[in-house]
């Protein structure tokens, strides 16, 4: 499979055609090792803007004691399109991954893995790039039809798309909206759901990609007001 790493001039039919490539090389077969580290990646930007803040927190697995961090802030012209956002954020992240000094066993992204009408979310495309295990856990449903979970902690209902199963909605916490996991790449769907159990706290969302939101959205914090200091310099 060929990497498509910069699509700034990419139209929409190209990156469709890139999906349905990349598509074909998904491996949803067991993971075969134990975890000792898991990453989170979530990105924050203004979809009117061109400024990405991308972010990836290193945990140890299951213990959730942090190990590492990076952030970065890149520029994209792929414009915000629902079902390509892939295509804004993944550069990003990549960038963000290679200057991790301990690299996670299985990274967790803000997003869908194959819970996608071309099964090709952010996870799915971040895990294809890099060929790692790597988990979607979205805060809201992108494609596929569910029945509400019962209100218990970890209560959960397959989510169908097609006829087939792309993933689960896990309530993660009593009176709270369920989070939608769905495996990427090289873990299945199972897995998936385990996993995001093992790195649920007390929160809705699971402590990896939860931190790495505070993490990117403190870090466009504090490039705003940096901007802003230096305006009156």
């Amino acid at each position: 499979m060929s990497l498509h790493l910069n699509y700034d001039h990419l139209s929409p039919a190209e990156a469709i055609a890139i999906q349905q490539e990349m598509r074909e090389q998904v491996n949803l077969q067991p993971l075969d090792i134990q975890p000792r580290y898991v990453g989170g990646a979530d990105i924050s930007f203004n979809k009117y803007e061109d400024t990405v803040y991308a972010g990836i927190i290193v945990l140890k697995y299951p213990g959730m004691e942090q190990v590492g961090q990076v952030t970065i802030i890149s520029k994209t012209q792929f414009p915000y399109i629902s079902g390509l956002l892939a295509f804004r954020e993944v550069p990003a992240l990549l960038l963000a991954w290679d200057q991790l000094k301990i690299k996670p066993d299985v990274m967790i992204l803000d997003g869908q893995g194959i819970a996608h009408e071309r099964r090709m979310g952010i996870a799915t495309h971040f895990g294809l790039l890099k060929d790692v295990p790597a988990i979607g856990c979205a805060k809201s449903r992108l494609t596929g039809t569910y029945k509400e979970p019962a209100n218990i902690v970890f209560g959960e209902e397959p989510l169908i798309h097609q006829q087939e199963q792309v993933g689960v909605a896990l309530r993660t916490k009593l009176n709270c909206k369920p989070v939608f996991v769905s495996p990427g790449h090289k873990v299945s769907i199972r897995q998936s759901v385990e996993i995001i159990k093992h790195c649920t706290r007390k929160y809705r969302i699971p402590e990896p990609t939860r931190l790495a939101h505070l993490l990117v959205n403190d870090a466009r914090i504090r490039a705003k007001n940096n901007t802003q200091y230096n305006l009156f310099e």
